[in-house]
């Protein structure tokens, strides 16, 4: 008779790290479907750019991050803000210009910040995140807190000269910071593989001396994998690193987006790459976690996203008295 040998556990990660992984990520798809249905009604302010497709990114980098650590977002923030654990009702509050919002209605959707969370904040400015997130890194490095800096940004931010200079002072300084580039395929509706001059993003690295890696963003073991390797080594002092998150967003570049510059690699994704789906079948695979408890998670999930537009919808407005507030900061 022999011993049964034990199911290996996906990514080192145990049934608990792994239902956390799961309702992040399912957080996040029902933060932006239902965001999606809402924007048609009118009620939300301004722009919206929608993060569903790309949730194992920001999930399976923000796992490994912790109080001491800071990010720096995009103008498709909502899933970094969740997956940095930014409070979900307050984000949705904060979409809604409403005064119960992470920052009391001001900001919107381009611009949710939790400075509590070490969340720096959604950016509308491409190429904004990468400097900010030098700043943290450098505070951590001279305070030997040992935290790092983690900047996503897009494959139009990779272009700009904010983020290629902030990966040359990042290695020049040596400091703890993560680049991560989220490729989806369009800078709004160009082609990255028209605009990036490499074949892959990650390639630049080497112009800096620093390592690069490219990752299947539909796979949300091997992103926490690489950044696991990336966010270890720059707790340790061995610099920063570029990782190339490679994936499909689901929706277009904000809402109201025709997308006449794509043809149907959006519904093959869904049908054949989805993360969520992948993820799914992965964990119920080994038999760490079942269906039944998965759907768990989807019913508390939906059960959030659905008071968190109720409340919304019924919170207050910022009122002409808090225009003024919030602008400076007393030390």
């Amino acid at each position: 008779m022999t011993d049964t040998l034990p199911t290996p556990v996906p990514g080192g990660l145990d049934a608990q790290r792994l239902r956390e992984a799961y309702r992040t990520m399912r957080t996040i798809r029902a933060f932006e479907e239902r965001l999606h249905e809402e924007f048609a009604s009118g009620d939300i302010p301004g722009f919206v750019h929608l993060y569903a497709g790309e949730e194992a990114s920001a999930t399976g980098v923000c796992m490994h991050l912790d109080d001491r650590d800071s990010i720096a977002s995009t103008h498709r923030g909502h899933g970094h803000c969740i997956a940095k654990g930014v409070d979900v009702k307050a984000m949705m509050a904060e979409i809604y210009g409403r005064r119960t919002g992470a920052c009391q209605g001001k900001g919107g959707s381009m611009h949710i910040a939790d400075l509590s969370k070490g969340m720096l904040g959604a950016n509308g400015i491409v190429g904004g995140g990468p400097p900010l997130i030098c700043g943290t890194a450098l505070a951590s490095k001279q305070q030997n807190t040992g935290g790092v800096g983690v900047a996503f940004f897009g494959d139009g931010a990779s272009n700009q000269g904010t983020t290629l200079e902030s990966l040359n002072l990042a290695s020049v300084w040596g400091l703890p910071a993560i680049f991560v580039a989220e490729n989806n395929g369009f800078a709004e509706a160009t082609a990255s593989a028209w605009s990036v001059a490499a074949d892959n993003i990650a390639d630049r690295a080497a112009g800096f001396g620093i390592p690069g890696v490219i990752v299947d963003g539909f796979d949300f073991f091997a992103v926490h994998e690489a950044a696991g390797e990336a966010i270890e080594r720059a707790r340790g002092g061995g610099g920063p690193t570029l990782i190339e998150v490679k994936f499909t967003r689901y929706y277009g570049h904000f809402e109201g987006d025709q997308q006449s510059y794509r043809l149907d690699e959006v519904k093959q994704a869904r049908e054949t790459v989805d993360c969520l789906k992948a993820f799914r079948s992965r964990v119920t695979g080994t038999g760490l976690l079942d269906e039944a408890g998965l759907e768990s998670i989807d019913g508390e999930v939906f059960a959030l996203i659905d008071a968190a537009v109720a409340e919304a919808k019924q919170a207050p407005r910022p009122t002409r008295s808090d225009l003024e507030t919030d602008v400076y900061v007393s030390y």
